[in-house]
């Protein structure tokens, strides 16, 4: 008698369960390499870090103002954006160009578990521009003249850019079976931004875009900007997990999982918009007006030799370099101003809003000399004219008001010293010329130069200095007097006659 065992049969299966995010994983790290070989990402790529590296080099960047910086560092990331939205979309629709679609049916990855693939695959991407972004903002940061204080949610616009544009790739692929849809919808962008939006900050239409970049001549304090750059980081990040999830939901994700994140997302959004829906004041708020008005209550006072400088709590700083350039001035000067003591005051009118063009009146106070809140390039010589306008006039409203032979005193003495005048001269002349009758900039209002003036200038500025300021020393009183004509300070001065008129400023 013969015994059988049998043996139950095992069903065949996999002996580990199946481990569907490590494939998509897997494919995001594949698209990822594609997207970073594509040409037109890689020619971006080099360009972007090409003018990081060209903007940091720039030596009129030399006294950057770090919330200005901030805001400077969203334009390219946009850009960066919109090419990485145009090559996700491609990719997504790859498939479909190919015919290959049918073959997908027997994956285990589920389409939208390959829309999550292909939406990860833009974070390296991301990363990147947060390098570059990064990158500019320290090295600015890093200069010995940097003022002002830089903002994390403006910082983190730019990656968040590149995010929400990657994601808005794959939507519209899986929205829009056609790779029309993304350029159409890129065409679309740029007429909103260029013909909807409103030209200034206050509109909330504004702050519904990527990057608001507001801008003005004359950059303020960071607690002064009011910038709503915190709920608009908010809102991009609810765009981005928006638009990311939506993808995953069209694409065949219906979890509840996922439908709750959307709805989440989506309130996100909102919130951030409410939140930034004030905009940017254009006009006065109280801070405003106490450092427009009462900047005595918020400035900082600092001694450099006999001088006193006073600047906002983000300059002070700064001092120094007015300082320098205050001794230079008086260095050149004769009688009582090259021992006269200053006081130097930095002013703004910060009432009419961020991106306003205003003018600054000049101080009728005796010694005290206006300077903005920007520095280097033509700033300079604007800032030595002032001093040496008030060395000679007394005080910068009399400064602003010379037109007689005083001009030329007052223009030797803020130019002498620069290591090359003559360019100085014509950074502070409003036409950039170093001929002719010119207006003179000024951190206040300009003063006006007669053609006759300007040569006699330009001459005195190609002699040796310490042979000019011999003589200036020597005739301090008389050069400084309003009743001495052009033509005896041009002999005083052993410049040759023109065998003109007087040529002041004032007769024209």
């Amino acid at each position: 008698m013969s015994t059988v065992l049998e043996t139950p049969a095992r069903t065949a299966g996999p002996t580990h369960p199946p481990r569907s995010w490590a494939a998509v994983f897997a494919l995001a790290r594949f698209e990822a390499r594609e997207l970073r070989m594509n040409v037109a990402v890689l020619a971006l790529a080099v360009l972007y870090a090409a003018w990081v590296v060209w903007q940091t080099t720039q030596h009129q960047g030399d006294f950057p103002i770090l919330q200005n910086v901030d805001r400077e560092t969203q334009t390219m990331p946009v850009l960066v954006g919109l090419v990485v939205m145009l090559n996700v979309n491609r990719a997504v629709l790859r498939s479909l160009r190919r015919d290959t679609d049918r073959h997908f049916d027997v994956l285990v990855v589920e389409p939208w578990r390959r829309t999550a693939a292909h939406v990860l695959s833009v974070v390296p991407a991301a990363l990147f521009t947060a390098v570059c972004v990064a990158v500019q903002f320290t090295w600015a940061a890093l200069k010995p003249g940097a003022a002002g204080h830089g903002s994390p949610a403006e910082l983190a616009v730019g990656p968040l850019a590149v995010l929400l544009f990657g994601a808005l790739g794959a939507l519209f692929a899986r929205l829009f079976r056609s790779v029309f849809a993304a350029p159409v919808f890129l065409v679309l962008l740029l007429f909103a931004q260029v013909f909807v939006a409103a030209p200034t900050g206050a509109d909330w239409t504004n702050w519904l875009g990527v990057a608001v970049t507001e801008s003005g001549p004359n950059p303020l304090p960071s607690d002064l900007l009011n910038r709503p750059a915190a709920w608009h980081a908010l809102y991009l990040v609810g765009l981005v997990l928006f638009a990311a999830l939506l993808a995953v939901l069209v694409s065949g994700g219906r979890t509840r999982v996922v439908k709750a994140a959307v709805a989440g997302s989506l309130a996100l959004t909102v919130v951030g918009a409410v939140g930034q829906s004030g905009g940017t004041p254009t006009g006065s708020t109280p801070a405003r007006e106490a450092a427009s008005v009462t900047p005595e209550k918020i400035r900082e006072c600092v001694a450099h030799g006999k001088s006193s400088y006073c600047a906002f709590p983000e300059w002070t700083d700064r001092t120094a370099d007015w300082a320098a350039v205050v001794d230079r001035v008086q260095n050149l000067a004769g009688g009582r101003a090259g021992a006269e003591r200053l006081t130097v005051e930095q002013r703004l009118d910060a009432r009419y809003g961020l991106t306003a063009d205003t003018m600054i009146s000049p101080s009728t106070a005796p010694g005290h000399v206006s300077v903005g809140t920007e520095w280097d390039g033509n700033r300079v010589p604007e800032f030595a004219a002032a001093v040496a306008s008030v060395l000679v006039a007394g005080d910068e409203k009399a400064g602003t008001e010379l037109c007689d032979a005083r001009v030329v005193t007052v223009m030797w003495l803020a130019l002498g010293g620069d290591s090359d005048p003559l360019s100085a001269l014509r950074n502070v002349r409003l036409g950039d010329s170093v001929s002719g009758p010119a207006l003179v900039l000024s951190p206040t209002e300009p003063f006006s130069m007669s053609a006759e003036q300007t040569r006699i200038v330009v001459e005195l500025l190609k002699k040796p200095r310490y042979d000019v300021a011999g003589k200036v020393k020597a005739k301090w009183t008389e050069l400084t007097s309003p009743r001495t004509s052009l033509a005896r300070v041009a002999e005083i001065l052993d410049v040759p006659a023109a065998g003109a008129s007087d040529g002041d400023a004032c007769e024209e």
